[in-house]
Parts: structure tokens; sequence; C-alpha cells
């Protein structure tokens, strides 16, 4: 099945709704990849996935005709590669400092001579043949994640960063690095004042931006505030949130 460009959503004109896996279970995998979202990621930096579990998400994802999107667990050379190397077409890298850092991320992400990816697409080569190494440079998607006060100060130097594709914004550290406590969906204070700069920067440097959200109606209005991706909770939330509701009807009818 052909897998949209994710390079194309993120620069389309609609809004781009993703999933956000932490659990390496591919029917949860294979739900919400057929539950109409956009695209789905894969945390391996707080999620409980690793490498073997992450290919068999990948394959379950793009059977259904979707691009994927791996978060590695650090901004390191062999993890980007590895992940890249399993068929995701974007990487999320967490925790940087400034465009160096973003400049050591992009060049993870290419092949020469524009970066530094070493060239053994196992999957990749698998889905597209010899085109991928024609297509990869232009296709993959180098995401910074902005979760620092470094990164937060640095944005627009960040932005600049030739080949970065994206960026998105980690509202839990984002909070603690700013003197708050770790959390999400801030409707006032700095994160919420970050959040106004992140969208009025990268919407100057035609950049796209995304962020991780608990509730559909703050990620509706963070869309509306200029943010082109988001993510609104994740399947465990929502079966934890789904659990809860079957037991409050249950016991509301039988009074336990």
């Amino acid at each position: 099945m052909p897998i949209p460009s994710l390079r194309s959503l993120f620069a389309g004109p609609a809004p781009v709704a993703m999933a956000w896996l932490t659990s390496p279970d591919p029917l949860i995998a294979e739900a919400i990849s057929r539950a109409g979202f956009d695209v789905v990621a894969l945390d391996m930096q707080h999620g409980a996935i690793d490498a073997g579990e992450a290919l068999r998400l990948l394959q379950v994802i793009g059977g259904a005709g979707l691009p994927a999107v791996v978060r590695v667990p650090w901004n390191e050379p062999a993890a980007i590669m590895k992940a890249l190397d399993l068929g995701a077409w974007g990487v999320i890298a967490p925790m940087l400092e400034g465009p160096d850092d973003v400049r050591d991320l992009v060049a993870s992400c290419l092949f020469p001579p524009r970066g530094r990816r070493s060239y053994g697409p196992t999957r990749g080569h698998a889905l597209l043949g010899a085109a991928y190494g024609a297509r990869a440079n232009e296709e993959v998607v180098p995401i910074a994640m902005i979760e620092t006060r470094a990164a937060l100060d640095g944005l627009d130097a960040i932005l600049q960063v030739p080949g970065l594709g994206a960026v998105f914004v980690g509202p839990a550290d984002l909070s603690q690095a700013l003197g708050g406590p770790p959390g999400a969906d801030f409707e006032s204070g700095p994160v919420a004042e970050a959040l106004v700069h992140v969208a009025a920067r990268c919407a100057a440097h035609g950049v796209p931006a995304g962020l991780y959200t608990r509730a559909p109606a703050y990620a509706r209005r963070m869309l509306e505030l200029g943010f082109r991706f988001v993510v609104a909770g994740s399947p465990l939330q929502y079966v934890e949130q789904g659990a809860e509701a079957v037991l409050a009807e249950l016991r509301a009818h039988t009074g336990t």
C-alpha cells in the first residue's frame, strides 16, 4: 500500500493528527493505525518499545498505509540511523539544547554529501528498492524537540538549521525547565506563553511545529494557534479513560 509523504503532510494545508504509541503490542498498533490518524509515532524514549518491537510496529503501521515517526531515546547517531533503516520516515530527537544539536540530528538523518547517515536501509530498501537512496534525503523529516530553556531561547537559530524538517514541543520537560511542574495542556503561565512564541516563530521561518497534548479540545486550539501537527493523548490513556467510563456506567446501573 502506498504510504503518503510525511514531509508533504506537514507542508500541506490540512492539520495533521499524530497517534502516539508507547506499547509494543501489534494489535494496539493495528487498531490505532486503522482509526484514521495521519501519522503514527513510536516512543522509544519513554515508551516500552525496543528495536525488535519497533520493526514489527513499523511493519503494521506501513501495512495500514501510514508514515511512521520514531522518537529515539537520545540524539545519538546509531539510534537515529537504526530507526530510519527500519522504515521510519521521521525521527524526533529529545532534549536538544541548540543549533549544534540540531545539526547533529540532521546529519544523522541524511546521506552524504548532506549528512553522515550510513547506507544500509534494510526495510527502506525492501519497500522502495534502489529508489530509497534517491528519495530518502528529500523525504526523511528530522524533528527537533523544543523542551529545554536553551532550545526555547535559541529557537530562531534552531529554525535556521538547514535540513530541519519540523519541531515538536514536549510540554512536561519544558514546564520543568521553566520552573513549573511536569504536565500538559497548560492554559496559562510560562508554557502557554512559550507555545504562542513557538507557533509564531515557526510560522515566520516556515518550519512546521507539533505539540503533545492530552485532550482533543486543547489540541484543536493549538492547531488554531498555528501548530501544524498534534498528539492528543496516547492509546494507554484511551484505554484508561475507556475503562473508567465503562465502570462508571456499569456501577451507575448496578449500584456497585
